[in-house]
């Protein structure tokens, strides 16, 4: 959270200077670092010594300590504005829209590629076995990996198959706490560092279940922590719009893992579906 946002959420414990000062600092954030206590006390209509109370309730040790803060922070983002850092990875501000597809194309393609060509397929197998077993499935996920484990829950209900999947880190955990040792957790987190999903892995492991992590080639917390690891291979760089290619890499895995299921279930999951058409049929 910006400094901008963090002072802005404590408007409601601010006395009536504490709120003109807030106010002032909103609108003209750039001129700040050019006023001392003083001349910013002159500017609001408040005195010095509420300048730096101010400052204080703000979390700061005083206004300079603030003005420094302040400075620094508007600093770094005039320099991300302003440098030849691309949006996304390889896409930068003048590429055109097809040039954008372009590599779009590329880095998902390259995802695609190099996750399947690192599948332990034998291991694969002892995977989809015991998820084919298992009497419920729990898939957890935080952010864009979120999304990817609601898709893979749908997909495995769609063909009978017990799937649990909530946004929610606190449902997660919760739910974590009713597995036992003949459920499967689904762990989907390409950094594998997150809390909350370690909390959630962590839990279902001393409940007896397997646990089963979809998440990069490096080393972390969470391929320590479960007893398979699936690898997603992306190029994630450090400055990223969004997960584009880490989501491609997860969801080939987890639609490798549904088709998987659908054709161990063949005749059963075609039931299922068929079913499931039938029902949402009659409300069109």
């Amino acid at each position: 959270m910006s400094i901008l946002e963090r002072i802005q959420n404590k408007r409601s414990k601010l006395s009536a200077n504490g709120i003109k000062l807030l106010d002032f600092i909103l609108e003209f954030p750039a001129l700040i670092g050019t006023y001392s206590s003083q001349e910013l006390a002159n500017k609001v209509g408040i005195s010095q010594s509420s300048i730096i109370k101010i400052t204080q309730r703000f979390g700061f040790k005083g206004f300079t300590a603030f003005k420094l803060a302040l400075i620094e922070e508007l600093g770094r983002k005039q320099q991300i504005i302003n440098s030849d850092l691309p949006i996304h990875n390889k896409i930068h501000n003048d590429d055109s829209l097809k040039t954008m597809a372009q590599k779009l194309l590329q880095e998902k393609h390259l995802a695609l590629v190099r996750t399947t060509n690192a599948i332990d397929y034998v291991e694969f197998e002892t995977i989809i076995s015991l998820i084919n077993k298992a009497n419920r499935i729990q898939i957890t996920g935080i952010g864009g990996s979120a999304l990817t484990a609601k898709d893979l829950s749908f997909k495995l209900l769609k063909i009978g198959m017990t799937a649990l999947s909530e946004q929610d880190s606190h449902v997660q955990i919760a739910t974590a706490n009713t597995l036992s040792n003949n459920d499967v957790q689904i762990v989907v987190s390409y950094s594998g560092n997150k809390k909350e999903i370690l909390l959630a892995a962590q839990i279902a492991i001393e409940k007896g279940a397997t646990v089963i992590a979809l998440t990069s080639t490096k080393k972390s917390p969470l391929r320590n922590l479960v007893t398979y690891s699936i690898d997603t291979v992306a190029d994630e760089r450090q400055f990223r719009s969004s997960s584009i290619s880490s989501r491609t890499a997860q969801n080939v895995i987890t639609d490798l893992i549904f088709m998987s299921l659908f054709q161990l279930r063949s005749d059963s999951a075609k039931l299922f579906i068929s079913e499931i058409t039938s029902t949402m049929d009659k409300i069109r």
